[in-house]
């Protein structure tokens, strides 16, 4: 039987700099992002080239970050189920994005580069078979109509050596 739920976030613009949207450069890109129950604003703007600010997340960095932390996520979980212990967890992942000449584009890949630390008695051949079940169980990555991959480094504690 299925289950739905419900996700609510509200975005309000707070780039209105005297003339509202009179022109393309009359305005700024600036908006908030917040959630229910009291949570900190995410600042947000378009990215930079898009007239946005640096200084804050654009869409396309949150929708990768979002994958990533959605695989993180289920990883954890089926690690702790599985008697895999990771004491740190890093990931730098990387969303390419395909702008086309009218100015139309779409996201053409996501890459997740997790970077698992786990004690030395852990068995680091599940560890990394547990990237592959986390990725078919993450919500994020099942919705994106692009493609979503891993690659992911296993190292133990005390060795600091990797594993690929």
């Amino acid at each position: 039987m299925s289950k739905e739920h419900f996700y609510k976030a509200k975005i309000r613009w707070t780039g209105n700099l005297g003339a509202g949207t009179s022109e393309y450069t009359a305005y700024s890109r600036n908006h908030e992002i917040s959630g229910e129950g009291g949570k900190d604003k995410i600042l947000a703007s378009a990215d930079p080239i898009y007239r946005g600010e640096a200084s804050r997340y654009n869409p396309e960095e949150l929708v990768v970050a979002a994958i990533a932390g959605c695989h993180m996520l289920w990883y954890l979980h089926l690690c702790a189920d599985a008697g895999v212990v990771v004491v740190d967890y890093e990931d730098e992942p990387v969303g390419t994005l395909t702008e086309f000449d009218d100015g139309n584009g779409k996201f053409a890949e996501a890459v997740i580069c997790p970077r698992v630390t786990i004690t030395k008695d852990s068995d680091a051949e599940k560890a990394m078979e547990l990237h592959e079940k986390a990725h078919e169980f993450c919500f994020i990555a099942n919705s994106m109509n692009f493609p979503v991959r891993f690659e992911p480094t296993i190292i133990f504690e005390t060795e600091k050596a990797a594993v690929k």
